[in-house]
């Protein structure tokens, strides 16, 4: 006999969806296109509110749509019982110089450790 589980799918996205239709009780529905598949979300105004207020405060950020697979349609499906988390995206420092490269304003690097002192 099979184990039972639950499934549950997580989508990221960066941008605010475009295409969004006002349903019942003032849900947003919209379609994301996960590489090919078409995935239906249909959001609570209050979480809907956190997307647009990530897109007017944060420069860059990211939301983690979850959920279960509902039905079927077409070339995807519709998720059911989302759930949203915004996270504002930081800025990747800039990368180190290479080893081996010169050090800024010509100073020498510390030796290695454990290595004799000069």
């Amino acid at each position: 006999m099979p184990t039972p589980g639950k499934l549950e799918v997580t989508i990221k996205i960066n941008q605010l969806p475009e295409e969004v239709t006002t349903t019942k009780n003032g849900w947003k529905e919209f379609t994301l296109d996960c590489g090919g598949r078409l995935v239906t979300v249909a959001l609570r105004p209050r979480m809907w509110s956190k997307l647009e207020e990530a897109q007017k405060s944060f420069p860059m950020w990211v939301a983690a749509i979850s959920g279960q697979m509902g039905p079927s349609h077409g070339k995807g499906f519709t998720l059911t019982e989302p759930n949203l988390q915004v996270f504002e995206r930081k800025q990747k420092p800039e990368a180190a110089p290479a080893a081996g490269a010169p050090s800024p304003e010509g100073a020498t690097p510390p030796p290695p450790e454990g290595a004799p002192q000069a």
